[in-house]
């Protein structure tokens, strides 16, 4: 008996949850599938936390989200999940590349896998999407140089050597403010005390529009799928940047 449920119609979402529609149906399709179990799922992702993170954070206030939430509009989902790491286990150090290894892990990773075929299947043949990244070697592979457009739902708009953050929730051609919107950053800070690497991925969804000036939060459930998604994201990633 099949126990894994199709993926909901994006079509029938609001235009607001296009990110989490696909996070819902990459869930169905067997992410926290019932027959693996919740238990056995967070005990995967047992070494992944999430830390206070809300509309007063200092990253709000930084150029990149002012570039991008102009009108200030409240997130409707925001998040902040982090991972530490001994050094030690790691194949990389150095800290600028450690971060663009954490990017490539993410986008390259089983994580994403599900997501990256609806995507490339949606829109790949489009006009216009010939020269974003499709295929998973070039996801493992890319430098992630601002610019970078990613399976046609993502855009690299920063890359430090902390950090990479990218453009999310609608084509990257669509550059006006959108109903689905927001930035999702991946970072590595580094302890040479400590001898450890700490992985962050950060999520803020918002409605960029005039109508996102009232927003509401998105209902917990949703908030909740995209927890998982984002733990399951995280170990992806970093299991991959062991040594």
């Amino acid at each position: 008996m099949n126990t894994i449920a199709p993926a909901p119609a994006i079509k029938k979402l609001p235009p607001s949850r296009r990110i989490l529609g696909i996070v819902l149906g990459l869930t169905g399709a067997g992410i926290t599938n019932l027959a693996l179990g919740y238990t056995a799922f967070s005990l995967y992702t047992r070494s992944t936390k999430f830390e206070p993170y809300d509309p007063t954070h200092d990253d709000l206030t930084t150029p990149v989200f002012k570039k991008h939430n102009p009108s200030n509009n409240p997130p409707i989902c925001i998040d902040h999940a982090v991972k530490t790491i001994p050094l030690a286990k790691l194949k990389e150090k150095e800290q600028a590349k450690l971060t663009t290894e954490f990017c490539r892990g993410v986008w390259s990773g089983l994580g994403y896998a599900y997501q990256r075929r609806y995507l490339e299947k949606k829109y790949r043949t489009l006009e216009g999407r010939q020269d974003m990244l499709w295929e998973r070697g070039e996801l493992a592979s890319s430098a992630y140089e601002v610019g970078t457009k990613i399976t046609d739902h993502f855009e690299v708009v920063e890359h430090t050597p902390e950090k990479v953050i990218v453009r999310c929730g609608d084509s990257p051609l669509n550059t006006d403010p959108r109903p689905s919107d927001g930035l999702f950053s991946m970072e590595v800070t580094t302890d040479e005390k400590a001898q450890t690497a700490t992985f962050h991925l950060k999520s803020v969804f918002v409605n960029t529009t005039p109508e996102g000036k009232s927003a509401e939060p998105l209902p917990w459930r949703f908030q909740f799928a995209h927890r998982l998604y984002t733990k399951l994201w995280m170990e992806t990633a970093t299991r991959k940047l062991l040594a």
